[in-house]
């Protein structure tokens, strides 16, 4: 038996739409109006796929659309002439301080020691600017690498942020295999899960995508 034609006209669909999205709208309003505190927030960007450094320099271009002083620390690709750097110093400067402190990754520089006197100065001068209360937001780009390969020690950095960083303060830390710890007192956590990448396909870095 074959199912009866649907005779609803334009106009019945459109009403039935407009009734749904009210009913939806009424919802949302109702969640909405429970949301009115506001914080300082810690913000762990990781996983295996792209885009977590793309993700926080937006939010970094958000506060200076906005007007706010913030701060970047990168704590790996120092070495590197990026994108976002020449953007930020270049034009912005005046809203944006950018500390490029690492000197590439681990394996470029062999050199354990180095790594960890590299990774301790980021960390001395990403303390300094979170207790700038002047600033809404600090980046601390790839931190979780250096805290990966245990350059820095997680459970100093958890106790500073949870008992040194002012309360409106935005921390937002970058970089694969976030620890547990840190994960743990974040207030936003996003993982990044990698579905395609051309690198395995013999595709190289490039200026715009990756830097």
């Amino acid at each position: 038996m074959t199912p009866e034609p649907d005779t609803q006209t334009a106009e019945e669909t459109d009403a039935r739409h407009a009734q749904k999205m009210a009913k939806k709208k009424a919802a949302r309003d109702r969640i909405m109006a429970t949301k009115s505190g506001e914080k300082g927030l810690i913000i762990v960007h990781t996983g295996a796929g792209k885009g977590k450094s793309s993700s926080a320099f937006g939010m970094i271009v958000r506060c200076v659309a906005h007007g706010f002083p913030c701060a970047v620390v990168q704590f790996i690709k120092g070495a590197w002439d990026t994108g976002e750097r020449r953007l930020l110093t270049g034009h912005f400067g005046d809203l944006c301080q950018f500390h490029a402190m690492g000197e590439g990754f681990t394996w470029e520089t062999q050199d354990r020691a180095r790594d960890i006197a590299a990774a301790r100065a980021g960390w001395d001068k990403a303390k300094e600017l979170i207790q700038d209360s002047n600033l809404r937001m600090v980046v601390l780009d790839e931190i979780n690498i250096a805290l990966r390969y245990d350059y820095l020690d997680i459970a100093e950095v958890v106790e500073f942020l949870t008992t040194q960083k002012p309360p409106m303060t935005h921390v937002v830390l970058t970089g694969r295999n976030a620890k547990d710890e840190l994960i743990e007192i974040a207030d936003l956590v996003t993982e990044m899960m990698l579905v395609k990448h051309p690198f395995r396909s013999g595709i190289k870095a490039q200026a715009g995508v990756e830097f």
